[in-house]
Parts: structure tokens; C-alpha cells; sequence
């Protein structure tokens, strides 16, 4: 959290002067980039809600996503993470809408990607869609790589 909380910083500073709010969805990151942008006095101005998608079950009850929606889309792909942003963005109208989604490790998922990979999407005022390959088998780092990521990707969206 430590490596997390200054990147949050300054992406707190940014949405506070834009007057924007953020919703977030993740999943290999298990819910570090949402324990990042809350461990940030004043988190209630600009942070909306989040929740960690990590299950079927969880898009279709937490994104009210159903299979119908995800059709043809592997998870662990920008076109998911684009459409998680998109709908925790218009689920919580907020400005921003951050998703994450991958394999922290040790192993791959299902879908043929090696642990270190995920996707990652903002969608709001810009919208990006961008995939991190770590070539790393640890967990722990890998979703601290991917947390520091997303934020990375919304700073520098807010930065220009």
C-alpha cells in the first residue's frame, strides 16, 4: 500500500481540482487501487463507490452485467476492462470509470495468460484501454503492479 498511496495522492489532488469523481471496478487487484483512492483524507469528494469483480457472479450482481452482455469477450482483454469502466462509470454516475482485470499468479488463467497479465480501462472524459505484461509469477507484486498501473494510466489522463 505504501508504493500505492502517493500515486493516489496525487490523482486525488487532480480530481479535487477538476471536481471529478471516480468509480472503480477491479479484479486481480483485488480491491488495492479502490484502498488506495480511500486511504486519502477527503476520498468522500471524489470517490463514488468501487467493487472487486472477481467471478461471473460478481459482474452479473455487482455491474449487473449479464452473459448475454460479455458475449464473445474473454475477461482478462481491454475490450472487458473497457466495458467495466463504462459501467462503473454510468452505474455510479461518476466522471471516471477505472477497471482492472487479469491473472496475478502464480499461475495463468484459464484463457491462456500468463500470471503478470492484465487489462486495464478508463472511461469517462478519455477513454484508454491498456494491457501490462509483468513476466512475473508473484501475486502480491503483481497486484501491486497492476493497482499502480491503473492509477498511473486516470493520472495521467486528469494530467493533461
Amino acid at each position: 500500500m505504501q508504493t500505492l498511496i502517493p500515486l493516489a495522492e496525487q490523482v486525488a489532488i487532480l480530481l479535487k481540482q477538476r471536481r471529478e469523481t471516480i468509480a472503480v471496478a477491479e479484479s486481480s487487484a483485488g480491491g488495492l487501487v479502490s484502498a488506495a483512492l480511500l486511504a486519502v483524507p477527503g476520498a468522500s469528494a471524489y470517490f463514488l463507490g468501487g467493487a472487486v469483480v472477481y467471478t461471473r457472479q460478481a459482474r452479473e450482481l455487482l455491474m449487473d452485467l449479464p452473459r448475454e452482455a460479455v458475449k464473445g469477450m474473454r475477461s482478462a482483454s481491454e475490450p472487458y476492462a473497457l466495458l467495466l469502466a463504462r459501467t462503473a462509470s454510468a452505474r455510479f454516475s461518476a466522471t471516471w470509470g477505472l477497471a482492472e482485470t487479469g491473472a496475478s499468479g502464480p499461475t495463468g488463467n484459464p484463457y491462456g495468460d500468463a500470471p503478470g497479465h492484465s487489462c486495464i480501462a478508463i472511461a469517462g472524459v478519455a477513454e484508454e484501454a491498456i494491457t501490462l505484461e509483468t513476466g512475473s509469477d508473484d501475486r502480491v507484486a503483481n497486484m501491486r503492479a497492476f493497482a499502480a498501473a491503473a492509477l498511473e494510466l486516470l493520472q495521467r489522463h486528469l494530467s493533461q
